[in-house]
C-alpha cells in the first residue's frame, strides 16, 4: 500500500515561492512571508504548533524538484562549488530523498540519515524509487513544479494547504486550469496568521 502526500505554504492569490529565486531569496522575492506561521522555533499559537509538528512529521521517502533542493540552474558544473542543499549539514529529512533533475549527479549522503538521490528520468521514476525505499510512505517535498506533477499524475493521495493572510501577486504556482481533481476538505483549522486546510485528492 501506498500512500503520498504534499504539504505547502501558500498565498491567498495562489503561489506557493515568490519570483526570482536566488540564494538571497531561497523562496522568491517575498516567499519568506509564507513561512511565518512555522518559523518560530516554538510557535506561540496551539494550532500553529500542531500543523508544524504535521509538517515536520518523519516520513519514509521524500520527492523534490531541482529548484527546491538549490538555485543552480543548467549543468551543475555552473555553480562555483559543490552545493549540498540549502538546510546545511544536517537536512530535516533523515531519509532518502529523491531529486528530480535533467543533469546526473552523484548521491550526496548527509548527516543524520538524509542521502540526495538525482534522478533524470521524470517524475514518475522518482516516485516509483521513492515508494520503494520509504516502503510506501512518500512525500512530495515541492516544489511548485513538482506538486503540479504529482497532481497531474494522479499519484497524490492527500494535500495539505497552510494558507497564508499574504498577496505575493507574481510567483509559483502549483494549480494548473486544466487541472482535472477534486479536493474534499478533511481537516480545518486556523490561526492568526494561517488558514490550515487538509485535503483528500481524487480525479474528476
Amino acid at each position: 500500500m501506498t500512500f503520498t502526500t504534499a504539504h505547502l505554504s501558500i498565498s491567498l492569490d495562489s503561489f506557493v515561492a515568490g519570483p526570482d529565486q536566488s540564494i538571497a531569496d531561497p523562496i522568491g522575492k517575498g516567499g519568506m512571508a509564507l513561512h511565518q506561521w512555522h518559523l518560530d522555533a516554538e510557535p506561540d499559537d496551539e494550532v500553529d504548533a500542531r500543523w508544524s509538528s504535521v509538517l515536520l512529521r518523519p516520513r519514509g521517502a521524500y520527492v523534490m524538484g531541482r529548484n527546491m533542493f538549490g538555485p543552480v540552474r543548467g549543468p551543475w558544473s555552473t555553480y562555483d562549488g559543490d552545493w549540498r542543499g540549502w538546510w546545511g549539514e544536517e537536512p530535516p529529512y533523515h531519509a532518502p530523498v529523491f531529486v528530480l533533475t535533467h543533469h546526473d549527479h552523484e548521491p550526496i549522503e548527509m548527516a543524520g540519515g538524509t542521502t540526495f538521490h538525482f534522478v533524470t528520468e521524470g517524475f514518475q521514476k522518482a516516485l516509483a524509487m521513492a515508494r520503494e525505499a520509504g516502503e510506501g510512505d512518500v512525500h512530495v517535498a515541492g516544489g511548485a513544479s513538482t506538486v503540479r506533477q504529482a497532481l497531474r499524475s494522479g499519484e497524490l493521495d492527500e494535500l495539505a494547504l497552510d494558507i497564508a493572510p499574504v498577496l505575493l501577486g507574481s510567483g509559483e504556482r502549483i494549480f494548473d486550469r486544466d487541472l482535472e481533481i477534486s479536493l474534499e476538505p478533511v481537516e480545518a483549522e486556523h490561526s492568526p496568521r494561517a488558514t490550515h486546510v487538509r485535503y483528500r485528492i481524487s480525479s474528476r
